[in-house]
């Protein structure tokens, strides 16, 4: 009963996900032919015409793949493309993994539909997990499609725009199976180096370190929050003492951000409706997958001497190694990152 239960599931899932993205290719445009019709507005003409200017970048300057990726545009009925479910145990910060043919085992589960997300949702938190539900404006099909411009990437500025594009192609051009931090942490760089290159070669000033430095002190203080609820979890403590340390923790974690905005960010409250929003497990998953390794690639880059060939060439040779052995060959490479001599594994 419970595999015929797992494997409907699992068609009805699949099903899903097929229809979506084929809702997709189906209604996806040329861009060139999107900025050629009358009716479209200037607004989306200029954002258009600037993806496209950092589309050729990407390939010309960045060495990511030249292919159909973001040549095209789709107008969705929504604001956000999917909406991915994330899960976790009440008194474990470990994800509820999900496993697919192609992608490997990540911490979520996407939906192109927002009430399925939403009933996937409550579906596990019935079951007893923390669970978090958060939308998606773009994803990377890792090259199985041409994945278009979506509608809702266009409300972003343009450098998050250009970045987000890098970002993407990076997955397509580098992608390993079962090991989401590698992924992330490597597009994560390419990213953010890449939209430092596109502002110079535009002649535009580097940008304010501001709102990255509070970013990443912000997220330092979700870490922190995770590893003290792991040790919780670690304790061996009663349920019901769980329970109520698991709220203690997260309250002092609102009593620190209060104390860390107050001090270094004066009048700025952007993360205020974050931290008192309700706090669970799932809801920290997110943190630390994009950034976990970027100190290690950024070490990497600069033993290439800036160059994106080699550089690449020496992510392969992490992509390639097993699991364990790559978790710790970056780990060794992040203890080290103050030596800029080292050499790749």
């Amino acid at each position: 009963m419970g595999l015929a239960l797992s494997a409907c599931g699992t068609v009805d899932y699949y099903a899903h996900v097929a229809k979506g993205q084929g809702e997709l290719v189906v209604n996806r445009r040329d861009v060139s032919k999107v900025l050629r019709d009358p009716s479209t507005d200037a607004t989306t003409r200029q954002r258009l015409a600037l993806s496209q200017e950092a589309r050729r970048f990407a390939t010309d300057h960045l060495g990511l793949p030249d292919n159909r990726s973001y040549t095209s545009y789709v107008k969705l009925d929504r604001p956000y493309v999917v909406w991915n479910v994330f899960a976790a145990p009440r008194f474990s910060v470990s994800p509820v993994q999900h496993c697919f043919p192609f992608a490997g085992c990540v911490a979520y589960r996407g939906y192109f539909a927002k009430q399925k997300a939403q009933a996937e949702a409550a579906r596990l938190e019935a079951s007893g997990d923390d669970v978090y539900v958060g939308g998606v404006p773009a994803y990377s099909t890792l090259g199985w499609f041409s994945d278009p411009i979506l509608s809702s990437m266009m409300r972003w500025d343009d450098d998050e725009l250009a970045s987000t594009i890098f970002h993407e192609l990076a997955h397509q051009l580098i992608y390993v199976k079962d090991d989401s931090a590698f992924n992330e942490s490597f597009a994560s760089f390419v990213q953010e180096e890449g939209l430092r290159e596109w502002r110079q070669s535009r002649g535009l000033p580097p940008q304010d370190d501001h709102e990255k430095t509070m970013d990443d002190g912000f997220t330092w203080l979700v870490m922190d929050l995770r590893d003290r609820l792991k040790k919780l979890y670690a304790s061996g403590v009663g349920e019901q003492a769980m329970a109520t340390g698991k709220q203690q923790v997260i309250d002092d974690f609102r009593v620190r951000y209060v104390q860390w905005r107050d001090l270094d960010w004066p009048n700025d409250h952007r993360y205020d409706a974050w931290v008192n929003g309700p706090i669970n497990n799932a809801r920290l998953l997110p943190f630390g997958i994009y950034d976990r390794w970027t100190p290690v690639f950024l070490a990497l880059f600069r033993h290439a001497e800036g160059q994106w060939p080699a550089f690449y060439a020496s992510v392969r040779q992490f992509a390639r190694q097993p699991y364990a052995q790559r978790q710790k060959s970056l780990q060794q490479w992040l203890d080290s990152t103050s030596r800029p001599t080292a050499a790749p594994p």
